[in-house]
């Protein structure tokens, strides 16, 4: 450490300036010493189960012959299973969904989006640059972080897997998260989400941890579900709503490049044929999108991180249909719709140019597959 911790006090929360170069010698023992690395979890003092896990069994997804076999790519990166979609959809299996843990660490450092303890580290944001701050201006007695590294990078993950995640931390310690930055910006809407489900997080760059509370909250077993769906409960107490068919949730270019071509006739097909709202989430405020999403008995829209919108107030016996590029399929939202006793569909474009197009009469009949 760069200085006696014992300079500290010990309140709450105090701001004090003090230093440390934790992050320096990471980077020097993953250069010199690469598999003497550890995670941070493992220097926990105690840890414990805060919901057990569960046996579950997945349901077939709905989608017409054929729309397999047009995909090409699949997005292997981020998402488990890291395989071609086609098992996933067939459903039919066995899995078993893992407990909600909590780890106790002390004396952990946080350091421009990482922590560090020791040997140890935990990554909260992408890694940092090549020359991370030493500089430590808080001090907390206990904390609990909610944040993860990929709900940093991606405003869908961000909404469906860290924010359910803050309610556990409310429950351990002062629930932190690492603040923006010209490098990790808040998300635009993410203000507006946060004082509509009631998050008060305190943000921060830098700081030093007598005891800090970590989570293993990726199992989407029940407690998680319950978690989830009191968020969405959240939204629509503010907002009146009745049931609707559906809406559509309009992508356009915005984050990484999925351009469905002909994205607007289709949306305006659907309103005419079944009266479907159309919202551009990018052109509207959180009270509109919440209000224009409640009630929806199906929501659609090209698979990505808009489509969340939706999915926050979709109800059990819901219906979403995912609109997938067939380079780049993705299943995740099959695994929370399953969880949450929603059903899930999709159909498979075909290339055209940089981006695909949608066969407007594949969803029409996609749609009618789902339960009435």
């Amino acid at each position: 450490m760069g200085s006696d911790i014992s300079q500290f006090s010990a309140s709450p929360a105090t701001r004090q300036h003090t230093w440390t170069l934790a992050a320096y010698r990471h980077m020097l023992r993953k250069r010199l010493y690469r598999d003497s690395l550890i995670d941070l979890k493992s220097l926990a003092t105690c840890s414990w189960d805060i919901a057990r896990g569960e046996s579950t069994v997945s349901p077939a997804a709905f989608y017409l012959p054929g729309q397999l076999q047009r995909v090409t790519g699949w997005e292997g990166k981020r998402f488990y299973p890291y395989v071609h979609p086609a098992r996933t959809m067939e459903g039919g299996i066995s899995t078993q969904q893992g407990s909600t843990r909590g780890y106790l660490i002390k004396d952990v450092w946080l350091v421009d989006g990482a922590l560090y303890k020791g040997k140890a580290s935990h990554w909260l944001s992408l890694k940092p640059g090549r020359f991370p701050g030493i500089v430590v201006d808080s001090e907390i007695d206990r904390a609990a972080i909610y944040c993860t590294q990929n709900g940093n990078s991606w405003f869908g993950t961000w909404l469906m897997e860290d924010c359910p995640t803050y309610a556990l931390a409310c429950d351990e310690g002062i629930p932190v998260t690492t603040a923006p930055s010209s490098r990790y910006p808040l998300f635009t809407q993410g203000p507006a989400y946060e004082d509509w489900l009631g998050m008060k997080p305190l943000r921060l760059r830098s700081a030093f941890f007598r005891e800090l509370v970590l989570f293993d909250d990726q199992a989407n077993n029940r407690n998680r579900h319950d978690r989830y769906r009191a968020m969405g409960d959240k939204l629509l107490s503010h907002v009146r709503h009745a049931p609707h068919p559906g809406v559509f949730l309009l992508r356009g270019g915005d984050g990484d490049l999925r351009l469905l071509r002909n994205e607007l006739a289709l949306a305006e097909h659907l309103r005419a044929s079944r009266g479907f709202r159309i919202v551009n989430p990018l052109k509207s405020d959180v009270p509109s999108i919440v209000a224009a999403c409640a009630g929806a008995k199906v929501v659609i829209g090209v698979e990505g991180s808009q489509l969340v919108h939706g999915v926050n107030v979709l109800q059990a016996g819901g219906c979403l249909l995912t609109l997938q590029p067939p380079n780049r399929f993705v299943s995740y939202y099959k695994y929370l719709t399953d969880r949450d006793q929603q059903h899930f569909g999709f159909v498979v474009g075909t290339p055209q140019g940089e981006g695909f197009t949608i066969d407007i009469d594949e969803v029409e009949r996609t749609l009618d597959l789902f339960p009435r």
